[in-house]
């Protein structure tokens, strides 16, 4: 086989087809796709995407784009439709048909047994003259001038078209309902993406000790803390208080070295050799947060607080064990 040796201009005239098909969609936005999202807001049931072949496959993507936004959505066959699947369709539902033509034999047997149903049916088709647009409650305007494809066979920037007037009619939907991070964590909980938009550090902070020591501690009393809760800080706390006064770490006592003399540090106390004011989080801080600031400061640790009271210490190591980084 003789590769092309354009490779590059191949893949690069496939994007610039796409890209440009995909612009387009915005000058046909109307009134229809207005009443469809209008539609779905005031829906009881639920939204079912169907279509055939690779409309099929986009159909399935705009479902699952659907679900994990708060529109409760399904996937059908058209085909699967048509021999049995038709019966999960509700008189209460909405129904969004993807077809390229519009005019697929499928397509047009399921069309009348959709109405049948009483659903609402919208039409998302690359021509607003086929007899599914036709027979739909809206248009969804989803026209390209061709194929990325050189033969202009193979669905490329059509599907491409489909899959992002679906993304733009989820994202209106998930605005006008005001779908929140914290409504998008609740539907994904699983993974690292759903760890950044609900772990907080009062989930992560007591899985350790809490190193502490008062302002009058002495260099030994430092040491042991430090050593013994393996974070390689310790806080340094007001005399009989919670209240937070500074932090030690290891790099605090390596600096230590350099500004006292030997015969000084017996008398060294954590007041002399602490970080005053130190950065800290709050309990209800987000995970992903923490991380940000540890990442921006070159820090390791950061000193959790709640109310203002010292609570504790959140590593990077937590991070990295519930897989933010």
């Amino acid at each position: 086989m003789n590769l092309p040796k354009n490779i590059n201009i191949i893949a690069k005239n496939v994007l610039q087809n796409e890209a440009q098909a995909i612009l387009k969609l915005i000058d046909y936005l109307d009134e229809s796709f207005v009443g469809c999202v209008e539609a779905i807001l005031a829906l009881k049931g639920r939204v079912v995407v169907t279509g055939i072949g690779k409309s099929a496959n986009i159909a399935a993507k705009i479902v699952a784009t659907l679900n994990s936004t708060g529109t409760p959505a399904l996937f059908m066959h058209a085909a699967d439709a048509i021999h049995g699947d038709l019966g999960m369709i509700q008189n209460e539902d909405f129904v969004i048909c993807i077809s390229k033509s519009g005019n697929t034999p499928e397509i047009k047997v399921l069309v009348p047994l959709l109405k049948r149903k009483g659903a609402k049916l919208a039409a998302l088709v690359s021509n607003v003259d086929s007899y599914l647009a036709q027979n739909s409650d809206f248009v969804l305007n989803a026209t390209i001038d061709r194929e990325a494809c050189p033969n202009n066979l193979a669905p490329t920037t059509s599907t491409t078209a489909h899959l992002a007037l679906g993304d733009a009619l989820a994202v209106c939907l998930l605005e006008c309902r005001n779908f929140s991070s914290r409504d998008f964590a609740s539907l994904h909980p699983g993974g690292s993406l759903g760890k950044k938009l609900y772990l907080k550090v009062e989930d992560l902070y007591h899985l350790h000790g809490a190193p502490a020591v008062s302002e009058t501690a002495n260099l030994k009393e430092i040491i042991i803390e430090i050593s013994s809760k393996r974070l390689g800080a310790t806080a340094v706390l007001q005399e009989n208080t919670n209240e937070l006064s500074g932090i030690i770490t290891d790099g605090d006592l390596r600096r230590m070295l350099t500004k006292f003399d030997l015969n000084e540090i017996p008398q060294i106390t954590a007041k002399d050799i602490m970080t005053a004011s130190p950065l800290t989080v709050d309990t209800d801080t987000y995970a992903a947060e923490a991380l940000a600031i540890m990442q921006q400061k070159n820090i390791t640790q950061l000193i959790v607080t709640k109310s203002g009271k010292f609570e504790g210490f959140v590593h990077l190591h937590d991070l990295l064990k519930e897989g933010l980084v």
